[in-house]
């Protein structure tokens, strides 16, 4: 019987590190149009995300920018040995922000952000071959945060400011490869909890050496997600002794890593704008996710190891004429997940970004951006060597990932 309830164990982990291998840059149209960086870039108040020290740089008093976009993603698994292929099914997800600065002074600004860098969705077909590893699973995160820049001279500014999140996740897996009831229907286990908050900060700051150049660093610190008295729930549970399954309350923490984020842009003759970010995720805070349950279920203990993982950014901006900016970019994005540890809830690989955008001037105090992200994941073939079966055998779970997604946006920023 212990056997079997660890497999459930298990699944819970899985749902916590959905997290921790899926992280979603799009905090900004502008932004994403030249391969997410930002943190040298002052044109709007994207700045709020990617470097609050470069809020008082901006000319009007008051500026705001929101958006959302629309990602659409496939991952195709494949087992040559079995002659299997899966698709997800997954619905589109629409990460959004709002920032917003205001200008006290000339050396002075203040600032408010929202943004969810984590939230997706992952949905496998139902019983498929790696169901007792995940069917479904559904997270969301949301990041609000009060900010301040202060110029300490013409060419240096410093800001940052605390952090508070508030998150959810749904997650649903098979208990075994086989356990079902006594009508064929396969037993599983939905875990949920949501209203998980905790509290971070970020701080940063800017350079300006000369009028064309501008270099740029942000640092947003761990936090430390704590779910408690979430919900587990079992379905098609077998009448007999030995799946005692009830229904319970589990507890839960989840660490969102630390990120470095470093910049430099140039302006070229007046027309565009060149800019190169540096982002180092501390992603070995995985080393061990942790379960709790409120009844006598033996607690989990599950291996992670994930590793720290950099992107590496390039932008490009030209200033066609008075109402259209036109904007290209490429990033790539190292995964975290190390070899034996690759799970179908986290199919991700080492990625390839294309973007591309524009802004519409409406008016002098209004405009459109948009932009779009084409991801290309490289092909991998990996396993999850961790699942352990109702006999106490280790079965790795393996084959070949394909992931994609385009992802497009639209924002609007003003200016006033």
């Amino acid at each position: 019987m212990k056997k079997i309830l660890l497999l459930g164990l298990f699944g819970l982990a899985a749902a916590v590190t959905y997290a921790g291998g899926y992280r979603v840059s799009l905090q900004g149209q502008r932004s994403l149009a030249m391969g997410h960086t930002g943190v040298a870039v002052v044109n709007s108040a994207e700045l709020a995300f990617f470097n609050p020290a470069g809020l008082v740089y901006l000319e009007d008093k008051l500026n705001i920018s929101a958006g959302a976009s629309a990602v659409f993603s496939e991952v195709s698994w494949q087992n040559d040995e079995f002659g299997q292929t899966f698709d997800t099914d997954s619905p589109v997800g629409t990460p959004f922000y709002v920032y917003a600065s205001y200008k006290i002074s000339d050396r002075f600004s203040l600032g408010l952000a929202a943004y969810s860098p984590y939230g997706s969705s992952v949905e496998w077909p139902a019983d498929w071959a790696g169901s007792h590893l995940v069917n479904n699973i559904d997270l969301q995160a949301i990041y609000i945060q009060a900010l301040a820049s202060f110029k300490i001279s013409d060419k240096l500014s410093v800001g940052g400011g605390p952090i508070y999140v508030n998150g959810s996740v749904n997650f649903n897996r098979n208990l075994s490869r086989n356990l079902s009831d006594l009508e064929g229907n396969r037993s599983n286990v939905t875990v949920d909890a949501g209203g998980v908050s905790a509290f971070g900060w970020s701080a940063s700051a800017m350079f300006n050496p000369t009028e064309k150049i501008r270099i740029g660093v942000n640092y947003r610190s761990e936090i430390m997600m704590d779910a408690e008295d979430g919900d587990a729930t079992f379905s098609n549970i077998p009448n007999s002794p030995l799946t005692p399954f009830e229904n319970t309350t589990f507890n839960a923490s989840l660490p969102l890593p630390a990120e470095l984020s470093a910049g430099v842009s140039y302006e070229l003759l007046d027309k565009w704008l060149l800019a190169f970010d540096y982002n180092r995720t501390y992603w070995d805070v995985y080393e061990s996710l942790d379960i709790e349950f409120a009844n006598a279920v033996p607690d989990s203990h599950n291996p992670r190891n994930y590793k720290n993982s950099s992107t590496y950014r390039f932008g490009l901006q030209y200033l066609a004429n008075e109402m259209f900016t036109l904007r290209v970019g490429y990033y790539f994005d190292e995964s975290p997940v190390q070899s034996g540890y690759f799970a179908p809830e986290t199919p991700r690989n080492d990625a390839h970004g294309f973007t591309g955008g524009l802004s519409v001037n409406i008016s002098n105090n209004l405009a459109i951006d948009a932009a779009f992200l084409f991801n290309r994941y490289a092909e991998v073939d990996e396993s999850y060597d961790y699942y352990v079966d109702e006999n106490g055998q280790t079965i790795p779970f393996e084959g070949t990932y394909k992931t994609t997604a385009f992802i497009p946006g639209l924002g609007l920023t003003y200016k006033l």
